[in-house]
């Protein structure tokens, strides 16, 4: 007794989904790689930030130089 090891092809509905699902997916994987790099190139920006003081602020009292 043979019996089929394949299975049926795949109905006209499971095709449209999957290229639907595959271009969601390639749209997603490329939002990611955006974020990413925008990321690394505003962690490594060489130069000084913006708005950004890294000198302590003065205590009550005290004076400049």
């Amino acid at each position: 007794m043979a019996v089929n090891s394949q299975f049926p092809p795949p109905h006209e509905m499971h095709r449209r989904r999957f290229s639907r699902n595959l271009g969601v997916g390639l749209t997603l994987g490329a939002f990611v790689i955006l974020v990413m790099a925008l990321t690394i190139v505003k962690v490594t920006e060489a130069g000084p930030m913006l708005g950004l003081d890294l000198q302590p602020a003065p205590t009550a009292g005290t004076t400049s130089p």
